[in-house]
């Protein structure tokens, strides 16, 4: 039981290694953190994103502050409902997250006490959700939502 734990842990530990010597991404779509219009400070609470909402303008490119306050690790996925979806179930099959995100940058995995930054360019109109997919954290209302106008 004890290394079948250890062995579902490896993945997150190698990810926190992965952001921490990366800085916690920039993306493929061009965002870096040096060219954002703005920095969004968002605090990682136990279930929740502090905003838990936001405003940005289409063509706008944010960095995104993440700091975890909470007590346990928490991770933040950017990505329409589709997507996190998809990044949900791949959570639950135990799959490597830096895999298929942190190539792409829209994703990172903090430990309590921790601070990572995720840029990320807003190209079209709509509705993008940060959600966070630790087991029971997304179900339970941990995603903030950003609305893109």
């Amino acid at each position: 039981m004890r290394l079948k734990m250890m062995r579902a842990a490896m993945p997150a530990v190698a990810l926190v290694l992965v952001t921490s010597a990366c800085g916690g991404g920039g993306g493929d779509d061009g965002a870096s953190a040096e060219k954002a219009d703005r920095v969004v400070e968002v605090a990682m609470v136990d279930n929740a994103f502090d905003p838990n909402s936001l405003t940005v303008a289409e063509g706008e490119t944010v960095t995104f502050k993440f700091t975890n306050t909470g007590a346990v690790a928490h991770d933040a996925f950017i990505g329409d409902a589709s997507a996190q979806d998809e990044h949900g179930e791949s959570m639950e099959e135990g799959d490597d997250m830096a895999g298929h995100n942190m190539e792409d940058g829209d994703a990172l995995l903090l430990d309590p006490g921790q601070t990572g930054e995720l840029t990320h360019t807003f190209d079209e109109a709509g509705e993008i959700l940060i959600g966070c997919h630790q087991p029971g954290h997304y179900e339970a209302g941990m995603k903030s939502t950003v609305t893109i106008s």
